[in-house]
C-alpha cells in the first residue's frame, strides 16, 4: 500500500469498532409508570399534598427523572379490581361474605369489578368485569374446597395477568387473591420458587398491583406453622413487588376480613401515577424500582419491580 499511515488508522478503527469495550450500541432513553399508594402514618388524617419534587426515584439501581405524578381522583380515572378466591378453601369462607358484599357494593361507580376462582391452575371468572355491583356478587358462592383444587395460586395469578378481562390500558387493574398462598408444586420456602417468579413477572408485565388476604385451605399442606409462614411469605414477596400488600400475619384464618377490606378502600382513594423516564438498552423489560417520598407524615407503598419500554414505543 502505498500510504502506511491511512492503512494503520483503517486497521485501528476496525478493532476498535469489533472490540466488546468500545460497542456502538448506546443505552436509549426508555420510560414506565406505575401505581403508587401515598398513605397519612396518623389514622384518620389525610395525607398531604404530594409533588413530583418531593420523590426519589431510581430504576435498576440509578436514578430516574419523574415526568408525571397525579392523584387518582377524577370520575374518568377507572379502576378494575379481580377478587381471586381459592378454589381449595374451606367452606368457613362463608363467615367472611358479609364482609365481602359490603366492599362490593361500596365501591365507587368508576371501578369495574369480577369475582374469580383458582381452578386448576386458571383464574375462572363467575361473571363479566363490570360496574354492575350487584351483578358482580351474583357470583360469589363457596370454593369446592377440596385439596389442591388450585393447583398452584400462582399459576392461576399468571394466567390472570395473561388474559385480564379488558383491553383499557388507562384503568387501574388491582386483584385482592384470597388464599393461603401454600404452593404444592414447589414444597419448599423458597423465593426462587419459579412458578412464584413467573406470576410476579406476569404480573408486572400486565401492570397488576396484587394484594393478598391470607385463608387455609383444605388439607395438610397449609395447617403445620412451617407452611403458614411460607405461604404468607411467599404471598409477601408478590404483593410487595407489585405495590400491593399482605394482610393478616399470624396462625389460622383471621376473624374478620371486614378491617382489610377497608384499608384497601382507603388505599383505592390515595393513588398516584407515577411516570418516567430512565435509561434502557434493547427490548423492553422488567427492572427494580426504589421510591422515596421527602413529604412529613406519609408512608409510601410503590411497586419493587416495573415494565420499562423504549421511550419510541412506551405503552400505558
Amino acid at each position: 500500500m502505498k500510504n502506511p499511515g491511512i492503512a494503520i488508522c483503517m486497521a485501528v478503527t476496525v478493532l476498535f469498532a469489533a472490540a466488546p469495550g468500545f460497542s456502538q450500541s448506546k443505552s436509549e432513553q426508555g420510560q414506565g409508570q406505575a401505581v403508587v399508594t401515598v398513605l397519612p402514618k396518623q389514622e384518620g388524617t389525610l395525607p398531604p399534598s404530594v409533588t413530583g419534587q418531593d420523590l426519589s426515584v431510581k430504576v435498576d439501581g440509578k436514578p430516574a427523572r419523574v415526568t408525571s405524578w397525579k392523584p387518582f381522583q377524577s370520575p374518568e380515572n377507572s379502576l378494575e379490581l379481580v377478587l381471586l378466591i381459592d378454589g381449595s378453601t374451606s367452606s368457613a369462607l362463608g363467615g367472611q361474605f358479609d364482609s365481602i358484599k359490603s366492599f362490593v357494593k361500596s365501591l365507587p361507580p368508576n371501578t369495574k369489578a369480577a369475582i374469580s376462582y383458582m381452578q386448576n391452575g386458571s383464574a375462572i371468572f363467575a361473571g363479566p368485569l363490570t360496574a354492575d355491583h350487584a351483578e358482580v356478587l351474583r357470583g360469589l358462592h363457596l370454593p369446592a374446597g377440596s385439596p389442591g383444587s388450585s393447583a398452584s395460586p400462582y399459576f392461576c395469578l399468571s394466567d390472570l395477568a395473561k388474559h385480564w378481562p379488558s383491553a383499557d390500558r388507562e384503568a387501574r387493574r388491582e386483584v385482592v387473591m384470597v388464599t393461603d398462598g401454600v404452593d404444592p408444586y414447589y414444597m419448599r420456602f423458597d423465593f426462587d420458587d419459579p412458578y412464584l417468579q413467573a406470576a410476579i413477572a406476569d404480573s408486572v408485565r400486565a401492570r397488576l398491583v396484587v394484594y393478598s388476604i391470607y385463608w387455609q385451605g383444605m388439607g395438610n399442606a397449609s395447617s403445620s406453622s412451617y407452611e403458614n409462614n411460607a405461604g404468607q411469605s411467599l404471598l409477601a414477596e408478590v404483593t410487595e413487588a407489585t405495590g400491593g400488600k399482605s394482610f393478616w400475619v399470624g396462625m389460622g384464618n383471621p376473624v374478620s376480613f371486614e378491617p382489610y377490606l377497608d384499608e384497601l378502600t382507603r388505599r383505592f382513594r390515595n393513588q398516584y401515577e407515577l411516570g418516567f423516564t430512565t435509561g434502557l438498552t434493547g427490548k423492553p423489560q422488567v427492572e427494580t424500582l426504589k421510591l422515596k417520598l421527602s413529604a412529613p407524615g406519609t408512608e409510601i407503598n410503590s411497586p419493587g419491580q416495573v415494565m420499562v419500554y423504549p421511550a419510541v414505543s412506551a405503552q400505558k
